[in-house]
């Protein structure tokens, strides 16, 4: 397998997730990525320190506050938000973090690499590798 592939899979084998940035505006990315997730039957939490819900879920301020620990992040975030996500889910032992498009950082991507996070970022979307359905 790719290099890639190989970061992809890791990333997808994880037993829960989060989504930073998830969003109740259908029109958003995090909306769509953590709708996704529902879909696919994975089990994520949203992570919005914005919003008391998501979808009817309860939404966590961040990752510490999380009911169990997540092996996987998304993070859909604006990049100067992604930078304090990840020190974060540094200080927290995420092992997989996808960067979507539009949230990237150099330094976060940096940092994350740094403390050996599994890190996706630079092109690929969850949406298109997960197979996004607006339906």
């Amino acid at each position: 397998m790719d290099p890639l592939g190989d970061r992809i899979s890791r990333f997808l084998a994880a037993p829960s997730y989060a989504v930073v940035g998830a969003s109740d505006d259908k029109h958003k990315y995090g909306h769509k990525v953590y709708r996704n997730y529902l879909a696919h039957q994975k089990k994520a939490y949203p992570v919005n320190p914005n919003v008391k819900t998501v979808m009817g879920n309860s939404a966590f301020p961040d990752l510490t506050s999380l009911p169990e620990k997540v092996e996987s992040v998304s993070i859909i975030t604006p990049p100067a938000v992604t930078e304090k996500v990840i020190d974060e889910a540094v200080k927290v032992g995420i092992k997989n973090i996808w960067i979507q498009p539009g949230a990237e950082s150099d330094s976060a991507i940096r940092k994350a690499e740094e403390a050996g996070i599994n890190v996706i970022h630079g092109g690929p979307c969850i949406l298109v590798v997960m197979g996004y359905s607006e339906v």
